[in-house]
């Protein structure tokens, strides 16, 4: 399978993809307080989906996804964040946090395999 192929990483290529078009359009403050971080945690989500699956051992791979999903919860925070403080629509809030509640969930089932993986290779 190539990475491409998997669903979390195109998932989360675009949420972080939709994050970003979002914005670019704030204004400066927002932009370049909150903006900032949702933008690097919400890419860090598939840059770490990435970098594990190129990491030969499960073990490695499952730690990526570990920082992934710290990626991930930190990305909820600043969407909550930017919510509140009316930078974003509740429309684009519900629509982006039903996303991540999906790819969080399908994250999970994959860290669980590779769970499953690192403790069939040490017996």
């Amino acid at each position: 399978m190539k990475l491409e192929d998997m669903e979390i990483y195109n998932i989360s290529m675009e949420i972080g993809d939709e994050i970003w078009f979002s914005v670019v359009e704030w204004e400066n403050l927002a932009k370049y307080s909150i903006g900032q971080q949702i933008v690097r945690s919400a890419d860090s989500i598939a840059a770490n989906i990435s970098e594990g699956y190129g990491r030969y051992h499960f073990k490695d791979r499952k730690n990526f996804m570990f920082y992934a999903r710290g990626s991930h919860y930190e990305t909820i925070t600043w969407l909550t964040k930017a919510q509140n403080r009316k930078i974003i629509s509740n429309e684009f809030f519900e629509g982006i946090i039903a996303k991540m509640e999906k790819l969080g969930v399908k994250m999970n089932n994959y860290i669980n395999t590779l769970e499953s993986k690192t403790n069939n290779k040490s017996q």
